[in-house]
């Protein structure tokens, strides 16, 4: 007698799992081994860290070549014109660098004669050396400036902003300062003679042993300013705001305004 039969056998040696219903069989597929899954999603995160690092990296190239391009990032003689420069013994001679940021930037001994530097920003950077014979400078920033023994034979600093800046031994002869910013400087020893200095503020600066013969600082602001051993011969400080200035040994033969 025939009886319909529902029936599963195990076949350990062939792995064969059987359903019995009239007669099937099938042979079930092997589940993956734990070692394969594991690396398997080893890879998977390798690959999705990979693509945010890559990503993030695009992005990074991407916001510095923007940045770049717009500050007008741009190279002179292997020089980059960019804040915080390193740019010693360089030659910018005649360059145009109106505007520019160059803010702590090192431009020691580096030849700027001849260059368009209108309302730049040299705050903080190094001068010490430079050539900047006959450089427009107008309206430029040079607040802390190191300009040590910098030449500015003849410069355009017109309304320049050179507070607390360090122009100690520096060449300022011929140069046009009016109306600039020179409070606190340091002019000590520095060469002015012929320079032009109408109303311009010098409060409370070093000018000890300076030569400022022929140089006009017809109404400039002179309080505190110390010409101890400064040469006046010549100058004309007509106008000029006087209070607690000391000339203590100073040359003053045919200075106009000097007490």
């Amino acid at each position: 007698m025939l009886r319909r039969k529902i029936f599963e056998r195990f076949f350990s040696s062939e792995n064969v799992v059987c359903t019995r219903i009239a007669t099937t069989c099938s042979t079930p597929i092997p589940a993956p081994s734990f070692s394969i899954l594991f690396i398997l999603g080893g890879i998977s995160i390798v690959l999705q860290l990979f693509t945010k690092f890559f990503q993030s990296g695009l992005v990074l190239l991407l916001f510095m070549g923007t940045e770049a391009i717009a500050q007008g990032m741009r190279s002179i003689d292997g020089c980059s014109i960019r804040r915080g420069t390193l740019c010693s013994d360089a030659n910018l001679y005649g360059a145009d660098l109106q505007n520019a940021n160059l803010a702590n930037s090192q431009f020691t001994r580096s030849v700027l004669s001849g260059a368009n530097l209108t309302e730049a920003n040299l705050n903080e950077a190094n001068l010490s050396g430079a050539q900047l014979r006959g450089a427009k400078l107008n309206q430029a920033s040079l607040v802390k400036t190191n300009a040590r023994g910098a030449r500015f034979n003849d410069a355009q600093l017109v309304g320049a902003n050179m507070r607390a800046a360090i122009l100690h031994n520096a060449d300022l002869s011929g140069a046009d300062m009016t109306e600039s910013v020179l409070t606190s400087a340091d002019l000590t020893n520095a060469r002015l003679s012929g320079a032009k200095l109408d109303s311009a503020n010098l409060m409370g600066a070093n000018m000890r042993a300076a030569n400022l013969r022929g140089a006009s600082l017809v109404s400039a602001n002179l309080q505190g300013v110390n010409f101890t051993g400064a040469d006046l011969t010549d100058a004309d400080l007509s106008e000029a705001i006087l209070d607690n200035a000391i000339f203590n040994l100073a040359k003053t033969s045919g200075c106009k305004g000097c007490p």
